[in-house]
């Protein structure tokens, strides 16, 4: 990926980097060479290779582990590349990195591990193999990904969700869904029952399942796009963090990527630490974090509610037109 070659639309606005910014953010990385303590990492995007730093990393210091490793499928990473195995394959190269992260575990942490449909089954029984505790297995709708002439579309990818003990956190109220109400019931007294009326229509506060269809993949106009080709919407992980860890809780990354966990982390009030082998995606990170410190918002998450797929832009659309009228109706009296 050579971000100065791209010459982008107007309206595209996807995080790149000039020559001066890739200079300036790469001082910010840092690399292991030896063991390091919590304080170390903190709040740090590490550029380096996973396998060269799992024995220098600090024992029991993370809180929530999210792990979105590559899927077992042939895909370019910048100036890398994952070539597709075998199940068994698969399943192998996966115990060469996973038992030492959960070295890394507090007794009270939890564990989203991503994959598809290719790499569930191998992701499974490794966990199982390890005695992790796990608890679900998240389906999220991807609404992206090409058409298939001969094959069902796949438009869908998993998260298994574990523990490491029975003692873990989970803010249930922290990741509610509000959805627009269909059938909207009242009471006898034709109040709306287990639901909000206003003027922009009905909603309902619902608990959240195992499965997500209120996700929008990341794409040329909205500000967290990047150029990596697997990039997680910043509303997935503002899910899972809201959900398993605290303010100032510790959340690391082995995969970082261009570093949306760690950003998400950071707008959430939570330290975090990422690995990523590329150095173009850690610079990615690095300049979303700064931009973090000004903007904090997350799409699709809004007063501290999650809101289905498209409803949170058609509401505010609504509020806009319901005030402009109330002003007019102001003006005419």
């Amino acid at each position: 990926m050579n971000n100065k070659e791209k010459t982008r639309a107007p309206r595209n606005r996807t995080v790149s980097l000039t020559p001066a910014e890739k200079k300036f953010f790469g001082r910010k990385l840092i690399k292991l060479t030896r063991k390091v303590e919590t304080r170390d990492i903190e709040n740090k995007t590490i550029c380096q290779n996973l396998f060269e730093i799992l024995n220098f990393l600090p024992a029991n210091f993370v809180d929530l582990l999210f792990i979105d490793p590559p899927y077992n499928i042939t895909k370019s990473f910048s100036s890398n590349q994952f070539k597709e195995m075998t199940t068994v394959e698969y399943e192998e190269w996966f115990e060469k990195w996973f038992p030492k992260l959960i070295n890394v575990l507090k007794p009270t942490a939890s564990v989203y591990i991503c994959g598809d449909w290719r790499s569930s089954a191998a992701i499974h029984r490794v966990l199982e193999r390890h005695h992790l505790i796990i608890r679900n297995r998240i389906t999220w709708e991807r609404e992206k990904g090409r058409g298939a002439k001969s094959n069902w579309k796949n438009c869908s990818e998993d998260i298994w969700f574990c523990t490491k003990s029975d003692k873990y956190t989970f803010n249930i109220d922290a990741v509610k869904l509000k959805r627009r109400v269909i059938a909207p019931y009242t009471d006898e007294n034709r109040m709306p029952k287990d639901w909000e009326k206003s003027d922009d229509g009905g909603f309902r506060l619902t608990h959240p399942s195992n499965i997500w269809n209120d996700m929008t993949i990341p794409f040329w106009s909205m500000p967290e796009n990047t150029d990596h080709p697997t990039q997680k919407p910043e509303k997935l992980l503002a899910k899972i963090i809201l959900a398993s860890s605290n303010e100032g809780d510790f959340v690391f990354d082995p995969f970082s990527g261009s570093g949306t966990t760690s950003v998400v982390a950071k707008k959430l009030g939570r330290r975090y630490a990422g690995v990523e082998i590329d150095e173009i995606y850690c610079c990615l990170a690095e300049k979303r974090l700064h931009l973090a410190e000004k903007d904090k918002t997350i799409q699709g998450y809004d007063d501290g509610v999650f809101w289905e797929r498209n409803t949170l832009q058609d509401r505010k659309r609504i509020m806009s037109r319901v005030s402009e009228l109330k002003i007019k109706r102001e003006m005419r009296k």
